[in-house]
């Protein structure tokens, strides 16, 4: 930082002990995420509410359980607190219209002792408006409209839905992804069609694929050779045992331009890739039975030891092969995107919660064009 200049104009519209203790006071109503947030005033509210043509109280998302509904103008006022751009807005409302079609967080995921979280990824000419990151660091610091997106989503889960850690977020641990989760594919250095395309939408078209994640598992694969190999790293994160809630999982898999070109350049396609993946992705009953999750839960198709009371045996146990359990249900339980600096052999898994086999594999929605 550096020392500014402050004129006697800037001292009378501005007096920092005003300003924090302004800071103090959200602190203080609990309006935060521990972290200080952006005051906000109403002509500062109009800002963001000009940039859409929704009315400022028209409902986006609702847990009707909480019986707590977050609307346009309660968006805005989130979206500003967290430190957003007004230009930044439509990207926030498209978010929370992928969420709403998420089936999870109405039905109280955010609450659970799992500690879930919001992720979202941006696709189309948005990205490069509003300067979101999709290159180094994407996972990490550094840029506001990744940072604020993210967080707009957050505080308005504490400040709308009341779902502070200690109440109402049950989380046993969390996640870091907590604090902000949203970035931007590197479609740049991508050999393959825009994620967005493959929900038919034109390659020139903004969207927002909103996801409930769990971890970001980090994959070092600088020196593999073949595309069998690096998919099989993919796999081989996927199916870790410490993942297994369910009979099933599902995944996002956040690849390097790197390892991307690797794909390309063999002739695989993402839908190749996927396949791979999912023929890959099994366990042997024994590896499941050593960690007690070798069968279901009758009630809740949670993974329980065979020797559970409410055990029952899984989908895998009447197929050809009961000793080799799939945690996929289809190729289209992995989702990929391609992220990050072409300058190492570095991708990630990140771990999606899902509790069923998915008709609609991806919650979307397009940005509005101002």
């Amino acid at each position: 930082m550096s020392e500014t200049t402050i004129t006697p104009a800037d001292e009378r519209v501005l007096d920092a002990e005003d300003v924090r203790e302004l800071l103090e006071e959200y602190q203080r109503r609990g309006w935060t995420d521990g972290l200080p947030v952006v005051p906000v005033t109403a002509s500062i509210l109009d800002e963001f509410l000009a940039t859409t043509g929704r009315h400022p109280q028209d409902p986006l998302f609702t847990i009707p359980h909480l019986n707590r509904t977050l609307t346009v103008r309660l968006a805005a006022v989130n979206a500003a607190m967290a430190g957003c751009l007004p230009e930044y807005f439509p990207v926030v409302l498209a978010l929370w219209d992928a969420i709403a079609q998420e089936p999870s967080p109405a039905r109280g995921i955010w609450q659970s002792t799992t500690g879930t979280a919001p992720f979202a990824v941006v696709n189309g000419p948005v990205r490069a408006a509003i300067g979101l990151n999709s290159a180094g660091n994407v996972f990490g610091s550094g840029h506001r409209a990744n940072a604020t997106i993210g967080r707009a989503v957050r505080l308005a889960c504490i400040n709308v839905f009341g779902l502070r850690p200690h109440a109402l977020d049950q989380a046993t641990q969390g996640t870091p992804v907590k604090y902000a989760g949203c970035i931007a594919e590197n479609e740049e250095a991508s050999p393959w069609p825009a994620l967005h395309t493959e929900y038919g939408l034109d390659a020139g078209t903004s969207c927002v694929t909103a996801f409930v994640v769990r971890s970001v598992i980090h994959i070092e694969a600088r020196h593999s050779q073949t595309p069998e190999q690096l998919a099989l790293d993919f796999a081989d994160t996927i199916r870790r045992t410490g993942a297994l809630i369910h009979e099933y999982t599902s995944a996002l898999l956040v690849v390097s331009p790197e390892h991307a070109r690797l794909f390309a350049d063999a002739g695989w396609s993402r839908d190749d890739l996927r396949e791979h993946v999912y023929a890959h992705a099994v366990r042997h009953r024994s590896e499941l039975a050593a960690v007690g999750k070798d069968a279901v839960s009758t009630h809740t198709h949670w993974r329980v030891p065979a020797v559970h009371p409410d055990a029952t045996p899984d989908a895998s146990a009447g197929g050809v092969d009961p000793e080799r359990v799939r945690v996929l249900t289809s190729p289209h339980a992995v989702q990929i995107v391609v992220a990050g600096a072409p300058n190492a052999g570095v991708s990630a898994v990140v771990e999606i919660f899902g509790l069923a086999p998915r008709m609609r594999p991806s919650s979307f929605s397009p940005v509005e064009e101002s």
